[in-house]
């Protein structure tokens, strides 16, 4: 199971949200069986939608993050609850191109160019939708990206996962920074001094760190205390009565033309696979 901290610095001028998502990059790969590439892409997303969701003030609240780009990978997207339990999805799991100039897996290449949306349903009538193009679809940039641009927060995000030759997840996390109204120039130099010498955060957790360890070094020299801690992992929320009700919703006619014509429905969770099989007559029944 992953860990998430929170923190934030003496002065309060700035938050850090850090976590070890290792176990949901993992649980992700076995489910959706993606490559090297793939694996880190997504896990990537779903670290940072951990964190995002973590952030949001209702634990009933959710986040989607959908990542829409015209490289091989196809869509991506995550979801996470208000407590930073998360799920997700690719479209093209299996995606096979070269490491990048830097000799690491291309990321960028496999997600490509297009929009970033965050939708966030926060209990009211309609959600709220951002949207802003992708950078460099490395996601963590693209993460930075939207909330200067559409919620004009000063953030700054770091995103890893490490992918064994097996294709299995060695180490995968994340921290998200953000900037308090009226922090102070010399706070602010001291964190970007500090963000200019952190290791990948991949690497961090591999050797052995933890997400507090990780926090407090990107707020190193600022007396940062920890606000909080809580496990967070992959879950799906999808259950046999949600299928039925979105059965239900596809209309009388639909469903009686699936009955007839069909014989039986079976419907496969994109987020977990898990299957829900129907019968001729239950496909009758939800008709009436």
């Amino acid at each position: 199971m992953g860990k998430i901290v929170r923190t934030i610095t003496e002065d309060g001028g700035i938050l850090c949200c850090a976590i070890d998502s290792t176990d949901i990059a993992a649980c992700s790969e076995q489910i959706h069986q993606t490559s090297a590439v793939n694996t880190a892409a997504l896990g990537r997303l779903l670290t940072a939608a951990s964190i995002m969701g973590t952030m949001l003030k209702n634990t009933k609240d959710s986040i989607t993050l959908r990542l829409a780009g015209d490289g091989p990978a196809g869509t991506l997207i995550a979801v996470s609850d208000g407590e930073g339990n998360v799920r997700g999805w690719v479209e093209n799991p299996i995606v096979e191109i070269p490491l990048n100039d830097k000799g690491k897996l291309d990321v960028g290449g496999a997600v490509g160019s297009g929009m970033l949306y965050v939708i966030k349903d926060l209990g009211m009538r309609e959600p709220y939708v951002g949207q802003t193009p992708i950078v460099t679809g490395e996601i963590a940039e693209d993460i930075t990206n939207y909330y200067a641009t559409s919620e004009q927060t000063p953030t700054a995000c770091g995103l890893g996962v490490l992918v064994n030759p097996d294709l299995t997840v060695k180490a995968a996390g994340g921290y998200l920074v953000q900037l308090m109204p009226g922090v102070d120039e010399d706070t602010i130099t001291r964190l970007e001094q500090n963000l200019a010498g952190m290791a990948p955060v991949s690497s961090l957790l591999a050797s052995g760190k933890t997400p507090q360890e990780i926090a407090f070094q990107v707020l190193d020299g600022l007396n940062p205390s920890l606000l909080d801690e809580y496990p967070v992992e992959y879950r799906c929320d999808c259950s046999r009565e949600r299928v039925e009700k979105a059965l239900i919703s596809i209309g009388r006619q639909e469903l009686e033309k699936m009955a007839h014509e069909d014989g039986q429905c079976e419907v496969c969770c994109q987020f977990c696979t898990q299957k829900y099989s129907f019968t001729k007559e239950e496909l009758l029944e939800f008709a009436k």
